[in-house]
Formats: C-alpha cells, structure tokens, sequence
C-alpha cells in the first residue's frame, strides 16, 4: 500500500500530461530538501523545468511538421563566401517580425550559393519563435497541387496551406510548369497576398520569370503580388558547393 501514492500521482501526472514532473518531482525534492527550500520554491523550478521542456517538445513538433530535407541553422552558414548576401537583413528576418506583417522574402541567385540553406535557416528561426511553417519545392507544390485537383481535394489542400504562418517555396525556375499547374501555383500566392508570408528561392531573375509561368500576365499578377511587400535577398557568386568541392580535391592531391 506504501506505493499507492506514488502510482496514483503518476496516473494523474499523465492524465494531466506533464511527463516533466514525472520525470523530475522526486528527484528535485530531495534536491530541493538538501537547499532548504521550502515547497513554493520547490514548485516554482518544478514548473520551470516542465515549461523548458514542452517549449522544447512544440518547437520539435513544428520542425517535424514544416517537413523540412534537413535542418539547418544560420549560425552554419558561411556569409563571407556569398558576398552579396545582406547578412544583417538574413539576420533581422530570423526575428521573425516580418510574418506579422505578411511580407515575403526572395532569394535570388545562381546555382550552389546557399538559398536553400538560408531558407531553411530561416524557417529553423521561425519554428523557434513559435509560428507554423511548410517547407516544399516548387516543382513537388505543384505535382501536390494538381494531384489534389484531380482527386478533388484541392480546396482542402490550398486551406491546409493558408494555415502556415511562413510557407517557403523552394527551387522555384528550376523545372518549367505546365499551363495548368501555374495557375494552381499563381492561385496559393494570390490567397496568401497580405494575409500570410512566403519564402521563394529561384535561380532566375524576374525579369526570366515568363519562363517559368509560361505567360507574361500571369507572371505579371503574381510579380505585382509577391514584390508589393518583400525582402530581397540577392545571392550571386560563386557556387558555394562547386568552391568547397574544389577545396577538397585539392587537399586529396596535396602531399602529406
């Protein structure tokens, strides 16, 4: 009977879901006994410790859901070999202050300088200060987008878009688009138009981006939309991976 309430407050700390008590309430105690705090102080760290815990677990969560290729932080990212790159505006951006406003950003350059690792940098930064993100390629948006339409379940998916505080749009030039599916890509910009934030990535300039859409006006609306409140990251330079690999060939042939 001596264990009864030990099991019976381990019951309640699980119905409650504060598996950080669970884990740390006896151990703290006898810590908390050694000091000579007195319950309130006891309680007070007890219910840091869970707070700690489940901002750690949420901001897990919200990694897992932007979905993400990898995780990638800014303090990673190596700003002198992109010199172009306005380190302070990356900088002020991860404050994340910018979705609050509904304003965009675009990273704008050629091949291996790093766009996608300052947007998933970025997105990294977001997910920490507590908003939801989606991370896609253009090219799978719009296979989703398409497919949806298909099944009929579009409406459903371009909702589950619009909930996204940020929704980054990786790789966008890198595959044309049918006429179809730039109109259903034309259709999540125009939904999110000062009512939720995007991140672009391509590898073409605008004035390239007809290619792309295919169409002068489409491409136009959607230029006029996405620029009315944006950041412009401009990233040309040298590619990034083809200098490191370079690097790297030339250590293997150095003799030790």
């Amino acid at each position: 009977m001596s264990d009864t309430p030990q099991v019976l407050l381990a019951h309640h700390l699980k119905t409650l879901k504060l598996p950080t008590f669970l884990r740390e309430y006896d151990k703290l105690a006898r810590q908390c006994a050694a000091e000579g705090d007195d319950h309130v102080r006891y309680l007070v760290r007890l219910t840091e410790l869970e707070l700690i815990d489940r901002e750690r677990r949420m901001i897990e969560r919200r990694i897992r859901q932007a979905k993400f290729p990898a995780v990638k932080s800014l303090d990673s990212f190596d700003f002198k070999a992109i010199p172009s790159l306005n380190k302070m505006l990356v900088l002020e951006l991860a404050r994340g202050e910018y979705t609050d406003r509904h304003e965009n950003v675009i990273a704008l350059g050629n091949s291996g300088t790093g766009k996608t690792h300052v947007a998933l940098g970025l997105g990294l930064a977001a997910c920490q200060k507590g908003l939801s993100v989606g991370f896609t390629t253009a090219a799978a948006l719009v296979h989703e987008l398409m497919e949806a339409r298909d099944e009929k379940r579009l409406l459903r998916l371009q909702r589950q878009l619009a909930k996204y505080k940020l929704l980054i749009i990786d790789e966008l030039g890198f595959v044309p688009l049918s006429k179809t599916g730039a109109e259903l890509l034309f259709e999540v910009f125009s939904q999110r138009y000062e009512r939720g934030s995007i991140m672009v990535t391509s590898n073409l300039p605008f004035d390239e981006w007809t290619e792309i859409f295919g169409s002068e006006r489409l491409t136009g609306a959607l230029l006029d939309r996405l620029t009315h409140h944006v950041h412009i990251l401009e990233m040309n330079g040298e590619s990034y991976r083809l200098n490191q690999s370079r690097k790297r060939r030339k250590s293997q042939k150095t003799p030790a």
